[in-house]
């Protein structure tokens, strides 16, 4: 990989800033693949008795779903460092995010404290439903219930510490060659194992899965998005190709979702602890080809105008997926499992992209707007 650096280079600051394009409208497509795919994933359930409609054609497969979340976080680092100009104040970048996050997080969780717990009668403490409100609530492995308030939020309570310490982050990664920054992130993602193997033989199940939600053991994914940008802006190139991507990751799932049955015990449990570095490995280098391919003039389906728009909601069809799922699942049943699932899986996606419109038009950005305007008086 250090190889392909371009062997001169120009001061550090101005290189990050030359070669830069405005926006990456296949990194917008992405997305919404990406939060499909966690979607899928809660539709069709986490085992065959699990999710609002079971599709045996889909499961299991579909649970490597969950990681998607894995790809927000390093797509959150790309992104933050990609747009990042030096001289850029901390207190205005703490301002722009919550003006972002903060007001479709809100009004997202209204309808959660009907679906959830008046309806769903799910159980509800105030203090955990406040840290979830605050987006603290992955620091505590005592909230009730597991996933307060909106619990797909948890991930929102991830990219909050991300924010916080993005702008120090950042003045610190300029000063630091490519070569370092890159064997610093694949430090992390090292750890990252580690920590893994470790939980599993020292955590009870409950706390290993806390301890994997916790923002202090996802950095080393958001720490690769930002150190690649960097790269990438500085000149490194890599030979990657997204469909061959595509493919290789395909032959990994059918792997990862079969080792119980194919592999012995230690591979088997060597793959469940490396899922996360591996996947945000991969979650990199596709973004890295989306972006070689885009600033190299080659735009693909992902940049469509469909496709732009469907990741421009795509933080508002996260947010709300869960709840929709809730409430179909509480008016109507847990359907019986069945291949013709996937129409209903597709039927119940396409409510949901319209909601997630509605929420965007009338909603994200109008509150971003209003929120710049009172900013900048």
């Amino acid at each position: 990989m250090t190889a392909l650096l371009v062997p001169a280079q120009p001061p550090l600051r101005r290189r990050v800033r030359a070669g830069r394009s405005g926006r990456l409208d296949s990194l917008t497509g992405l997305r919404f693949l990406a939060a499909f795919a966690v979607f899928t994933h809660h539709f069709t359930g986490a085992s065959p008795a699990g999710g609002v409609a079971h599709a045996p054609v889909l499961f299991p497969y579909s649970t490597m779903g969950v990681n998607g979340v894995g790809f927000f976080f390093v797509l959150s680092g790309f992104l933050l460092a990609w747009g990042h100009r030096a001289g850029s104040g901390t207190t205005e970048f703490y301002r722009r995010r919550a003006g972002r996050v903060l007001p479709l997080h809100l009004a997202a969780t209204v309808p959660c404290i009907w679906v959830f717990h008046v309806w769903g009668g799910v159980p509800f403490d105030l203090p955990s439903f406040l840290a979830s409100l605050l987006l603290v609530q992955t620091w505590f492995p005592g909230v009730v219930p597991m996933f307060p308030g909106n619990g797909v939020s948890w991930t929102l309570s991830v990219e909050a510490f991300f924010y916080l310490l993005f702008p120090f982050a950042i003045r610190g990664a300029y000063r630091l060659r490519t070569r370092t920054l890159l064997a610093l992130s694949g430090s992390g993602l090292v750890a990252m194992w580690a920590v893994n193997w470790w939980a599993a033989a020292h955590l009870s199940p409950f706390h290993r899965e806390w301890l994997m939600r916790l923002p202090v053991t996802r950095l080393p994914e958001f720490a690769l998005g930002l150190t690649l940008a960097l790269a990438v802006g500085r000149g490194l190139r890599l030979p990657l190709r997204p469909g061959v991507l595509a493919a290789l990751f395909a032959a990994y799932t059918v792997v990862y979702v079969h080792r119980a049955t194919w592999c012995p015990g230690p591979v088997a449990d060597q793959l469940a602890w490396t899922v996360r570095p591996l996947v945000a490995l991969f979650s990199a280098l596709v973004i890295v080809a989306y972006v070689q391919r885009e600033r190299a003039g080659r735009r693909g389906w992902l940049c469509t105008p469909l496709m732009v728009r469907l990741g421009a909601w795509s933080y508002a069809f996260y947010l709300l997926h869960q709840t929709v799922n809730r409430l179909i699942l509480d008016h109507w049943d847990r359907a019986h499992p069945s291949d013709l699932s996937v129409f209903t899986l597709l039927g119940v996606a396409c409510v949901t992209v319209a909601l997630s419109w509605a929420a965007y038009t009338y909603v994200e950005e109008p509150a971003r707007r209003w929120w710049s305007r009172s900013q900048s008086t």
